[in-house]
């Protein structure tokens, strides 16, 4: 087992693995999603995901360590089972989904919802309960769009942020959401071929990365205040959600 060598594929490796590092410690929110397209300048994009989701795994562990206990289990408990139902249809139809089409409608329900923020909701900002209809939804969206093109960052946000958890809390639950997730994806992806003896080798090599991202991340969450945490969370789902935009348009047009 052989890990990939050429030094320009770790110049674009190593940043992509710790922004998705600080987002799986519950920082930044949609970090992980710049995670594949980093990479994706230095090898092929389907390469870059099979490379990525064992380093997933690792950080999800880490950061369930971190997180032990924290999570808000009512949104987790409508928002699980529908991500299931999400990932099943992904998986179904994974020969017929245009990846660019779903990237392109990802990113522009991301701007949507924080143009929405922006102008009618920073008015009243009180935190919004429970709902099982919207739940159902976005959990279905982020376990199809998870699947499909590893942008369930998005949709899983659309249904959390308006509750205004805690930041722990809030990133707790993200932190379980995303480890089922990802567990469930595991076994689809090897069937799909995604995990060779070189991707695999490659991502054993990114393990330290991931660890000490993930670690830097659960500590900013630790020290940076409720107002912050949420600004920041909603100025890179805007980033994220016009580069999606624009990666969907182009492939699209393409």
């Amino acid at each position: 087992m052989t890990p990939i060598t050429d030094i320009w594929f770790y110049a674009a490796a190593i940043p992509a693995i710790f922004f998705v590092g600080l987002s799986k410690g519950g920082f930044g929110g949609t970090f992980a999603m710049l995670g594949v397209p980093i990479m994706s300048l230095a090898i092929p994009p389907i390469q870059a995901a099979g490379i990525l989701l064992p380093i997933l795994i690792v950080m999800d562990v880490i950061a369930l360590l971190a997180y032990r206990g924290r999570a808000d289990w009512r949104s987790l408990a409508i928002l699980m089972p529908a991500a299931v139902v999400g990932i099943s249809i992904g998986w179904a139809t994974a020969a017929y989904v245009n990846d660019a089409f779903v990237i392109f409608l990802i990113g522009i329900m991301s701007l949507a919802f924080v143009a929405d923020y922006l102008f009618k909701q920073r008015k009243n900002d009180a935190a919004k309960s429970h709902s099982v209809a919207k739940g159902t939804f976005w959990g279905t969206v982020a376990g199809f769009t998870s699947f499909i093109s590893h942008t369930g960052g998005p949709p899983f946000q659309m249904y959390m942020l308006p509750l205004r958890l805690a930041p722990m809390l809030f990133a707790g639950t993200g932190v379980i959401f995303f480890a089922t997730v990802n567990a469930i994806k595991l076994v689809p992806y090897f069937l799909l071929g995604q995990f060779d003896a070189t991707n695999l080798s490659t991502s054993v090599a990114l393990f330290p990365v991931a660890l000490v991202a993930t670690l830097v991340g659960v500590w900013l969450v630790r020290i940076v205040k409720a107002d912050i945490f949420y600004s920041v969370i909603y100025i890179f789902m805007g980033l994220i959600g016009v580069k999606l935009t624009y990666d969907g348009l182009i492939g699209l047009l393409a």
